[in-house]
C-alpha cells in the first residue's frame, strides 16, 4: 500500500478557517501529523506496508497451512526461550522448541503428521511455555489466540486451538454505509429474561428481528472481546484476537453478524484497546515474563482507577498487535466498524483521572496529551478507511478534544462521528435537581445543539453506565419503586407512572431530534430498570440479576401495545411501557 500523503496536513488551513481560535496550536497540529506520516513511512519502507502490517493475524500465534503443515509465532523479548505444549504433544514443556529471530520474535513449524492431518488437531488445548530470565516456566494462552474457554472447575481460561475443517461462509454482503445511524447498543449475554448467559444464537434469532422491527438499522455490541471477568463487562479484555466462549462459538458469531447483514443491519464492534486486563496466566499481562511486553513498564504501566495495564503506543510490535487486531475483527467476522473506547484515558497522560474539561482548548495541547496514542489511532482510523472505506469508527471521548473527527488530512483523528456525552448528564442533571416547572427548555436545546461545527455526534439520552454500574435508569429515576407496585395490569396507572412514561417518551424523542446525527440506545433498558447489583454479584453464578425486559412482544407490530411481564426478583406483573420504537418509526430519517 503505497504512501501518497504530504510530510504535513495538506488541508489543515480549511481546519483552521474553519475555526479560528485554533490558528495558536498551529505547529500542534503540525507535530501530530508529522508523528504519524514518519509512522506509516517506516512501516512502508521497513514492513512491506501497512496492508502487510496489519495483516499479522495470519502469521502471528498458531496458524494451520493448507498442507496440514502449523506455524508458529510469537513476540516475546523478555523470554529466554520459548516452547509450544499441549494436547498434541502430552503436553511436554520442551518438545516443541521456537527458534529466536530479530527483535524479541521467536517461531516454530510443526510438519504435518504422517496421514497428512494437522500435527495440532482443532479443539486441543494448547500452551506457550516461556522461561523468564530468572529461569521460572511460565504456561502462556498466546496474545492471538483465537478461542479460550474456562471449564465450570476452573478459575482460569485456557486456549483452544481454533481451526474446524469448514468454518462459517458468510452469505449476506455488508449494508451499504449510512448517513444516519440509529444504533441498538447492546451486551449478548444479559440479551435474554431467562436465568443464564445469553448466547449468540439467542441474539440471532430472537433479538435480531425484534431490533429490525424497531427501526434500528446498526447494533453495537459490547463485551464481545474476550475477559476473564465477566462483571467487567467486556472492558477488562484478556484475549483480544478471540470472540467470548460464554456466548457460543466463533462460527456462532459469525453466523449472528450474517443474519444481521440480511436484515440490512450494520454491526459496530465496542473495541477496547485503551487498556488491558492485568491477568498473567489467561491475559496479556507479564506475557514473557517482565511488566514491559506490550505496556509500559512500571507505574505508567497501570491505570490507577481501572486497575488495568496499559499499552505502549510508541512500540513498533504494540502497533503491529492492535493494527491486526482491527483488521481480523472486520475480515474475519464482518463488522462493520468500531466505537473505541476510552479515548480519553489515552489522548491524555493524565487518563482523565481528577481533570476537569472546560473547553479551554489549551486543555487539548501541550505535553500532557499522549501524542503516540493519538497517532496509534491516526494509523487506526487511516487503515480503516484506506483498506475498508465502508465501515464506521466512533470515539467515545469526554474531553472534547477538537478535531477528533476531522480527516488526518486536515490535522485531525479521522473518526466519523463522536459520542455526545453531556447529554444523558444533562437529562441526570435535571431530574435529580429540578421540579419539572422549573425545566429550562433554552438551556436544553443548548446542550443538545452545543457540538464541534462539521464534527458528527451520535446523541443518546442515557448510557449503558447508568444500567450497568450501580446508576439509574431515566425510567427509575422518574418513577422509582412505584414501577413495582403501580404498573399493574390490574389497577390504573397513577400520576408518577402517568408522568414517568410521558416524559421519558419526550426526553427520547427531543434528543433523537436534536442530539447530533445519529442516535443510540441501550437494549431497550429505559422502559424497565438498572441492573441492580455490585460487581460481583453481576458473574456467571448470578447472570439473570435484573435482566431487560423480553424484547419478543407478542404484537411485534404494535410497538407501543402494553403487556404483561413478570419482574425475576420482585414476581409481580407489571406494563412494560414503550420506549423509542415511535420516534425510530415515524421520523422520516434517510438511510
Amino acid at each position: 500500500m503505497a504512501v501518497a500523503i504530504s510530510t504535513q496536513p495538506p488541508k489543515l488551513p480549511q481546519l483552521l478557517e474553519r475555526d479560528p481560535y485554533l490558528a495558536p496550536f498551529k505547529t500542534d497540529f503540525e507535530r501530530r501529523y508529522s508523528l504519524f506520516y514518519n509512522r506509516l513511512k517506516n512501516i512502508e519502507e521497513n514492513e512491506g506496508g501497512l496492508d502487510k502490517f496489519s495483516k499479522c493475524y495470519k502469521t502471528f500465534g498458531v496458524n494451520q497451512f493448507v498442507d496440514g503443515g502449523i506455524y508458529c509465532k510469537e513476540w516475546a523479548p523478555g523470554a529466554e526461550a520459548v516452547f509450544l505444549a499441549g494436547d498434541f504433544n502430552g503436553w511436554n514443556p520442551f518438545s516443541h522448541p521456537y527458534k529466536k529471530m530479530e527483535y524479541g520474535k521467536w517461531e516454530l513449524f510443526i510438519p504435518p503428521g504422517q496421514d497428512g492431518y494437522p500435527s495440532v488437531p482443532h479443539g486441543s488445548k494448547l500452551k506457550v511455555v516461556i522461561r523468564a530470565q530468572n529461569g521460572e516456566l511460565l504456561y502462556r494462552i498466546s496474545p492471538w489466540a483465537r478461542y479460550v474457554v474456562r471449564d465450570e472447575d476452573k478459575v482460569n481460561y485456557d486456549w483452544v486451538h481454533w481451526n474446524p475443517p469448514q468454518s462459517y461462509i458468510h452469505k449476506h454482503p455488508s449494508p451499504k454505509r449510512l448517513k444516519s445511524l440509529r444504533i441498538y447498543e447492546s451486551h449478548v449475554g444479559i440479551a435474554s429474561p431467562e436465568g443464564k448467559v445469553a448466547s449468540y444464537k439467542n441474539f440471532t434469532y430472537n433479538v435480531l428481528p425484534r431490533i429490525k422491527d424497531l427501526g434500528y438499522n446498526c447494533v453495537q455490541l459490547m463485551a464481545i472481546m474476550e475477559h476473564a471477568y465477566y462483571a467487567s463487562f467486556g472492558y477488562q479484555v484478556t484475549s483480544f484476537f478471540a470472540a467470548s466462549s460464554r456466548y457460543g462459538t466463533p462460527d456462532d458469531l459469525k453466523e449472528m453478524i450474517d443474519v444481521a447483514h440480511s436484515m440490512g443491519i450494520t454491526v459496530l464492534l465496542d473495541v477496547v484497546h485503551s487498556h488491558a486486563s492485568k491477568n498473567s496466566e489467561d491475559g496479556l499481562n507479564k506475557f514473557d515474563g517482565t511488566d514491559s511486553c506490550f505496556f509500559h513498564s512500571g507505574p505508567k504501566g497501570t491505570h490507577q482507577l481501572w486497575d488495568s495495564r496499559l499499552f505502549d503506543y510508541a512500540n513498533w510490535e504494540v502497533l503491529r498487535f492492535l493494527l491486526s487486531n482491527l483488521r481480523m475483527w472486520i475480515e474475519d467476522y464482518r463488522f462493520d466498524g468500531f466505537r473505541f473506547d476510552g479515548i480519553t484515558s489515552m489522548l491524555y497522560h493524565h487518563h482523565g483521572i481528577g481533570t476537569g474539561f472546560s473547553g479551554d482548548y489549551n486543555e487539548y495541547f501541550g505535553l500532557h496529551v499522549d501524542e503516540d496514542a493519538l497517532c496509534y489511532l491516526m494509523l487506526a482510523n487511516y487503515m480503516i478507511n484506506f483498506l475498508h472505506p465502508e465501515c464506521i469508527t466512533i470515539a467515545e471521548d469526554v474531553s472534547g478534544m477538537p478535531a477528533l473527527c476531522r480527516p488526518i488530512a486536515e490535522g485531525g483523528g479521522g473518526f466519523d462521528y463522536r459520542l455526545a456525552m453531556a447529554i444523558p448528564d444533562k437529562w441526570i442533571q435535571i431530574i435529580k435537581e429540578l421540579k419539572d416547572e422549573d425545566w429550562n427548555m433554552g438551556n436544553i436545546v443548548y446542550t443538545l445543539t452545543n457540538r464541534r461545527y462539521e464534527e458528527k455526534y451520535i446523541a443518546y439520552a442515557e448510557s449503558h453506565d447508568q444500567a450497568l454500574v450501580g446508576d439509574k435508569t431515566l425510567a427509575f429515576r422518574l418513577m422509582d419503586a412505584e414501577m413495582y407496585t403501580n404498573m399493574s395490569v390490574l389497577s390504573p396507572l397513577t400520576p408518577v407512572i402517568d408522568r414517568g412514561i410521558q416524559l421519558h417518551k419526550m426526553i427520547r424523542l427531543i434528543t433523537h431530534a436534536l442530539g447530533g446525527e445519529s442516535y443510540l440506545n441501550f437494549m431497550e433498558y429505559g422502559g424497565h430498570q438498572r441492573l441492580d447489583h455490585s460487581a460481583e454479584y453481576f458473574s456467571e453464578e448470578y447472570p439473570h440479576n435484573d435482566r431487560p425486559n423480553s424484547l419478543m412482544q407478542s404484537n411485534s407490530q404494535t410497538t407501543f401495545s402494553q403487556h404483561p411481564r413478570r419482574c425475576h426478583r420482585h414476581h409481580i406483573e407489571v406494563y412494560i411501557p414503550s420506549r423509542v420504537a415511535i420516534v425510530l418509526q415515524n421520523m422520516d430519517i434517510s438511510k
